[in-house]
């Protein structure tokens, strides 16, 4: 739990009438010392009560708390009393709106994939990689003013984010992974709202999903690695598992499921004789996330669930499992190509969005990176 002395937090959310950002203001309604301050949508719906800007997608009411805050645009100004903004903007506009917030020494954690590959943002996946905030004074610092506050911290795909997490798991256990092969079975949820159309994902399956495949490829080489010494300039640089090169290889498709990505995937590992299935699946079920470790409110008791049943995990049946916050495994057994595979779920919309967000702002505030306000 976290300490008796957290402060209430007043917090932002932009993009509040899209699908992630409805996922932010349920999970935010219900927080412990994060409270709804502001929130930010298009011109459009600005000037509007909540419960009239928004097209409501969830299976809960519209939370009391926001139904009647006004909308503002994103714009720093409204947000100056937020201690933390959340980002659910689509990409083809957060770029510059997360970067004017910045510059306003707030604090952003976006959903959205601008700021991923930036060599100064974290890319933090909070089941797995916490000790990356360390670059984000180097971000402060580089930033043109240097900033006192402000900065910028992502979270991953929600393919990359199921993933990574019993990947992390494996190298923490055995050392580190020559390669992997991965096949997904996205959810449409994952393509926003209204998503899809009816005719293209009904009785079918879609093996293409635009730049997912890199995504997965790329991000978890950030996020798995480390942080090292970039030469004699003094500064730190993401390492990209340049120590033990992985090699990875992604396929994606799109399926008629509305919630939960599943995920095939195969390892093999550096260590030979490499582990058993058994000692796989000890090795997974005993690991546990710093998240959890440090006390965040939304930190899974399980970081991953592992399955003995022959048919799960499955995402109509483990898909709200700890409130989506976990990853659940199963199918772990030998692989006649590489040396183990096993089946991944995680829900793309909690831990694959919204969840990682509010559970790297915990993190944030425990770390000391972000002060605590009296509301």
């Amino acid at each position: 739990m976290p300490p008796h002395d957290t402060k209430e937090v007043k917090v932002g959310v932009l993009g509040a009438t899209g699908t992630v950002g409805q996922r932010f203001i349920l999970l935010l309604s219900q927080h412990p010392y994060f409270v709804i301050h502001a929130l930010g949508a298009s011109s459009r719906s600005a000037g509007k009560r909540y419960s009239q800007a928004v097209t409501w997608k969830q299976t809960s009411p519209v939370p009391a708390a926001v139904r009647n805050l006004v909308v503002n645009e994103c714009k720093p100004e409204f947000f100056k009393d937020c201690g933390v903004v959340f980002s659910g903007l689509d990409s083809d506009v957060a770029g510059d709106i997360e970067s004017a917030f910045r510059i306003a020494e707030l604090i952003v954690f976006s959903n959205a994939k601008n700021y991923r590959r930036d060599p100064h943002v974290p890319l933090i996946v909070p089941l797995v990689n916490s000790s990356h905030f360390a670059m984000v004074p180097q971000q402060r610092a580089l930033h043109s003013p240097p900033l006192k506050n402000g900065f910028i911290l992502t979270n991953a795909n929600c393919s990359t984010t199921g993933v990574v997490v019993p990947l992390a798991a494996l190298e923490k256990a055995f050392g580190p992974l020559e390669s992997c092969m991965i096949t997904t079975m996205q959810a449409i949820s994952g393509a926003g709202y209204p998503g899809i159309p009816s005719l293209d994902i009904m009785d079918n399956v879609v093996p293409y999903i635009s730049g997912e495949e890199e995504k997965i490829e790329w991000e978890t080489l950030k996020i798995l690695g480390g942080i090292a010494d970039d030469g004699d300039n003094g500064l730190k640089a993401f390492d990209m598992h340049g120590k033990h090169p992985l090699r990875i290889s992604a396929s994606c498709n799109r399926v008629p499921v509305i919630e939960g990505h599943t995920e095939c995937v195969s390892v093999r590992f550096a260590r030979r004789p490499p582990p058993s299935p058994q000692q796989v699946r000890e090795a997974l079920a005993a690991y546990t996330s710093d998240a959890y470790a440090l006390g965040c409110p939304s930190a899974p008791r399980h970081t991953i669930f592992v399955h003995e049943e022959a048919d799960r995990p499955q995402p109509r049946l483990d898909r709200d499992y700890q409130m989506g916050a976990g990853v659940s495994v199963g199918r772990v057994r030998q692989c006649r190509v590489l040396d183990i595979k096993f089946v991944v779920l995680a829900n793309n919309v909690a831990i694959g969005a919204a969840t990682s967000s509010i559970l790297n702002a915990e993190l944030a505030v425990l770390k000391g990176y972000i002060p605590s306000h009296s509301t």
